[in-house]
C-alpha cells in the first residue's frame, strides 16, 4: 500500500534532508517551535525550485490561537497569492470562532481563494481545538477542503488513534486525514494500523551545531533558553526510518 510522508521544515537545509529521508509531500512554514507560521518568500521560492515533491505552505499569521482579526485574514489570502506565485502545490490553514468551531465564513473565503489559484488546502491541527470535531469536520466537507491534519483531539497522534480512525470513517472517500503529532519509527506502523490512514506528518527535528569559528557571545538574538548556536533541522535518518516502516506494510 502506497503511503504519504509529509514533513515539515521551516529552512532550507532541511528541505534537502527531507527528500533524503523519503518525504512525499513538505509543509513549509517558519518558526516551528512556534508550531509553524507562514513561510518567508524566497523560502516559498526556494523551496519551488529546489524540491522534487509538492510544497505546502503554512499559512499562519502569528503564533497563538487560531481566533483572526478581518485584517489577519486579508494577511493571509495574500500569503495565499504569494504561495502560488511562488509555484507551490498547496496551503495549510486553519480558523477557528471564538466558540471553538470552524469559522466557515473565513475558512470559505481562504479555501476558494486557494483554489482558485489551483492549490490544494490542508485544514491544520486547529481542528484538535474545537468544541465538536464532527461538527467541523461536516463544515470542512461541505466547503471542500482537500485535506485534515490531526492528532485526533489528543496531545499526539498515537493517543488520539481512536478519534482518528472515527474522522476516516466518518469521511469515508470525500476528504483525506492524515495523522499528525509525535509520529516516529516506534509508533507509526501502530497509529496507521488502527486508523487506517494513508498519510502522516512529522517533523524528525534534530539539532546541528553552528560552523561560526567564534559561537561564543553573552548577547542573545531572542529569548535567554534559545541558543543561537544550536540550528534545528531535518533528521535524515529518523525520517528514513519512518519511510522503512511505512513501505514495509
Amino acid at each position: 500500500m502506497k503511503y504519504q510522508m509529509e514533513v515539515c521544515i521551516d529552512n532550507i537545509e532541511s528541505l534537502s534532508n527531507a527528500m533524503q529521508g523519503g518525504a512525499t509531500r513538505i509543509e513549509l512554514c517558519s518558526s516551528l517551535a512556534l508550531g509553524g507560521l507562514t513561510p518567508s518568500w524566497g523560502l516559498m521560492r526556494c523551496a519551488s525550485e529546489f524540491s522534487v515533491v509538492p510544497v505546502f505552505a503554512m499559512i499562519r499569521p502569528r503564533q497563538g490561537d487560531f481566533l483572526y482579526l478581518p485584517a489577519e485574514i486579508e494577511q493571509m489570502k495574500w500569503d495565499i497569492e504569494m504561495a502560488a506565485q511562488a509555484g507551490l502545490q498547496g496551503v495549510v490553514l486553519g480558523v477557528l470562532t471564538a466558540d471553538g468551531d470552524v469559522d466557515k465564513e473565513a475558512t470559505s473565503k481562504l479555501t476558494h481563494h486557494a483554489q482558485a489559484f489551483n492549490l490544494q488546502v490542508t485544514y491544520h491541527r486547529a481542528i484538535d481545538q474545537c468544541r465538536n470535531y464532527q461538527k467541523a469536520i461536516d463544515t470542512l466537507l461541505d466547503i471542500g477542503v482537500n485535506r485534515i491534519l490531526t492528532s485526533g483531539t489528543a496531545p499526539c497522534a498515537e493517543q488520539g488513534c481512536d478519534v482518528i480512525a472515527q474522522m476516516v470513517e466518518q469521511v469515508k472517500d470525500q476528504m483525506v486525514i492524515m495523522a499528525g503529532a509525535g509520529i516516529n519509527a516506534h509508533n507509526v506502523a501502530n497509529i496507521v494500523a488502527r486508523t487506517g490512514v494513508k498519510e502522516v506528518h512529522l517533523s524528525g527535528k534534530t539539532v546541528r551545531p553552528s560552523l561560526m569559528k567564534l559561537a561564543k557571545s553573552s548577547a542573545r538574538m531572542g529569548n535567554a533558553d534559545c541558543d543561537d548556536f544550536s540550528i534545528p533541522i531535518t533528521n535524515i535518518e529518523a525520517l528514513k526510518a519512518v519511510a522503512k516502516q511505512l513501505t514495509s506494510r
